[in-house]
């Protein structure tokens, strides 16, 4: 059973850096929006094409505010409930798995 439960600890520890990379890069997107970035920059260019799939899904979601786009604090938002949730679950159950505790 210690191998089930040293993978999905694996797991959870890369989907919690995978999540955290990507919310840092949400926020490099949304600071960069408040300026007039180059279109051509590669750095810009990477932003938009790692964030627009997730950012326009929720976009279309979200009411229209006017010219205010939140669907960045929203994005960010669900990460961290992933975060708490869904990679502490994993943990705890793969710990559970390890220990024999409440098996």
């Amino acid at each position: 059973m210690f191998i089930l439960a040293n993978f999905l600890s694996a797991v959870a520890d890369i989907l919690d850096y995978s999540l955290t990379i990507y919310m840092y890069i949400i926020i490099a997107r949304a600071i960069i929006s408040w300026v007039n970035p180059d279109p051509y920059n590669p750095i810009v260019r990477f932003l938009c094409r790692a964030t627009d799939p997730v950012l326009d899904r929720v976009r279309k979601i979200l009411p229209n505010l006017g010219g205010l786009d939140i669907s960045p604090i929203a994005v960010i938002l669900f990460i961290i409930f992933l975060q708490r949730f869904v990679i502490k679950s994993i943990g705890q159950l793969a710990a559970k798995l390890q220990f024999g505790i409440g098996v």
